[in-house]
């Protein structure tokens, strides 16, 4: 078979980790629940996150330096509903659930003990999506156990127009 649909079916099966990503620039906060994640390269340390050109999260990203990127705990259904589901066009998301200020000023979500903080090495076209390749400078490694997959997060109505 021949086109995106087979394509979009096949990759459609894979179970990857989804991530919420957040970002400040100035006083503005954004996040957004993120499937397409992945480390990049080992030595350096890089790890690309990817934005929809459609969500609020991507346009705060566009200013920022750096981005923190969350890794979401299997338990944490609401916060991925929140991140994936609500937009920042039309809510604070910040005011509905708990954070504090990280480094940078960035949001860290208290409820995802796994996070780091990376510095915007470069950003890259990736069609409807934008790349954010990240240089880790500070993590935080406080819980282990299994992470909000990908299958989970397809039931997920978009906050945005896709």
């Amino acid at each position: 078979m021949t086109g995106s649909a087979p394509f979009n079916e096949l990759v459609g099966e894979l179970d990857f980790p989804m991530f919420i990503v957040t970002a400040r620039a100035g006083e503005e906060l954004a996040g957004c629940l993120v499937g397409f994640a992945t480390q990049t390269s080992i030595n350096p340390s890089r790890f690309l996150v990817c934005l929809s050109l459609a969500n609020h999260t991507t346009r705060i990203a566009a200013m920022a330096s750096h981005v923190a990127v969350h890794f979401v705990p299997d338990t944490a259904t609401d916060l991925a509903e929140l991140f994936g589901g609500v937009t920042g066009d039309e809510a604070d998301k910040f005011a509905r659930c708990d954070w504090h200020p990280g480094p940078h000023g960035l949001p860290i979500l208290d409820a995802c003990e796994n996070w780091f903080v990376g510095r915007v090495v470069e950003r890259v076209d990736l069609g409807d999506h934008v790349g954010h390749l990240l240089s880790p400078e500070i993590s935080h490694h406080g819980a282990t156990g299994p992470e909000f997959a990908f299958h989970r997060a397809q039931s997920i109505e978009p906050g945005h127009e896709p």
